[in-house]
């Protein structure tokens, strides 16, 4: 029996902090903008556009930074295989950070005309850029330091980085909209939570320079150099994990996404709700989020990642049955139930990936794979998420909004059963 002095989640306490904070701040940072981009992006920085287009013009720049996380991927995964996960984590960090502190100083369009959109757009391709080095490096740096059995739980303490940076970010967002009148948030509350930001980044630092490299990495250079151009070695030598991997991605990206961004618009929007209502609606479901990561690490650990993702996949097929319609049900409490619902399936697809992702790929290459298949699978279930959501409310309705959960179960299921042989 493990003593309570020598249980491995108090001997390595500080690097499940340094992963769990790292993906924290990184929630934190996205959801703020995904927030900021449903109530008052669209306002501020497309004022001559329609409501409609202001919306989807909204979610556009929000889905940039999606598209920046693979160019991210490539790069901080170079530098994470050959230089080390340790120094690749603080440097990822830091430039997301930044990124995030500055969009609390952008003119509005009223201010700088088109500059101002422009320029959200550049930090919004910063922070996706940054992004694109961060998640891949903190799960690897709590899997593999992990001891023999404890993969799964150690790699699910970055993923519960997302319900505790969605906790701080929604919280913050609906005390200032509980405190400020409408007009003063619009002015400049709406920055406040960037501003924010910065705290949560020195405390992430702050952490991560005191832990070391992974002992997996250290071995793998004790027998041999790291790849000269990993990105090169993955795409020839490992083409189908990088599909598989990506594919397994998607069913978490695409309900998050859905149950946050999306259905706050669309509360907000078409259903009448406040904006204090239904955040606080998100902030309650959010509770099942964090339960179904930590029984995902559990049970995974228990049998193994790929049987908890393909269970979370298909229950992702089943939920996307029935989201549009209980969203538009115009009952509070069957909006929290469907909320609640989807994101603990969501906690079953997202919660093993830190564990499942590495073995698909050799440790020379595992920082970049992981990072891409990460994020390119962000790109299909993350970016386009609200954008095709709004589309298909608009031309079938709202009960058709969830066929995209649908499908991406579906590819999810598809890339865990097609999954190549995996590496220790």
């Amino acid at each position: 029996m493990v003593s309570h002095r020598n249980h491995p989640l108090r001997q390595h306490a500080r690097i499940l902090a340094a992963s769990l904070v790292g993906t924290a701040v990184e929630f934190y940072d996205f959801y703020i903008y995904a927030t900021a981009s449903a109530l008052v992006i669209g306002p501020l920085f497309f004022p001559a556009q329609s409501p409609a287009a202001r919306t989807l013009l909204a979610f556009m720049t929000f889905g940039l930074a999606f598209v920046a996380r693979p160019v991210g991927a490539i790069a901080f995964g170079h530098f994470g295989d050959k230089v080390g996960r340790k120094s690749t984590l603080v440097a990822s960090l830091m430039l997301m950070g930044g990124s995030t502190l500055l969009i609390a100083f952008l003119p509005t369009y009223a201010m700088a005309g088109p500059l101002a959109p422009a320029l959200l757009c550049l930090l919004r391709f910063g922070q996706g850029f940054g992004l694109g080095g961060e998640w891949g490096g903190a799960s690897l740096l709590a899997v593999e330091n992990a001891p023999r059995g404890w993969e799964a739980r150690f790699g699910a303490a970055p993923q519960l980085g997302a319900p505790l940076g969605f906790l701080a970010a929604n919280g913050l967002f609906l005390i200032l909209t509980l405190v400020l009148p409408a007009p003063a948030f619009a002015a400049w509350g709406w920055r406040i939570p960037f501003l924010a930001s910065s705290l949560l980044v020195g405390l992430g630092l702050w952490v991560r320079l005191k832990i070391g490299e992974t002992a997996a990495f250290r071995a793998a250079l004790d027998k041999a150099p790291p790849p000269r151009v990993p990105v090169g070695e993955l795409l020839t030598r490992y083409p189908g994990a990088v599909v598989a991997g990506t594919a397994g991605v998607v069913a978490c990206f695409a309900i998050f996404y859905l149950a946050t961004t999306f259905a706050l618009s669309f509360a907000t929007t078409k259903l009448g709700y406040s904006m204090q209502a239904f955040l606080g609606v998100q902030l309650v479901a959010n509770f099942a989020l964090a339960v179904g990561i930590a029984l995902a690490g559990y049970w995974a650990d228990r049998r193994n990642p790929s049987r908890v993702l393909a269970t979370g996949a298909a229950l992702t097929i089943l939920v996307g049955l029935v989201f549009g319609s209980g969203l538009a049900s115009g009952s509070l409490l069957v909006v929290l139930l469907t909320l609640a619902v989807s994101l603990l399936v969501m906690g079953l697809a997202y919660g093993p990936l830190g564990a499942w992702l590495p073995t698909l790929y050799p440790v020379g290459v595992r920082y970049t794979g992981i990072s891409i298949a990460f994020n390119m699978g962000g790109i299909i279930g993350g970016a386009l998420a609200p954008f095709a959501a709004s589309w298909l409310a608009l031309v079938g309705g709202v009960a058709f909004v969830g066929l995209f959960l649908t499908v991406a179960g579906a590819l999810t299921l598809c890339g865990v059963l097609l999954a190549p042989r995996q590496h220790a």
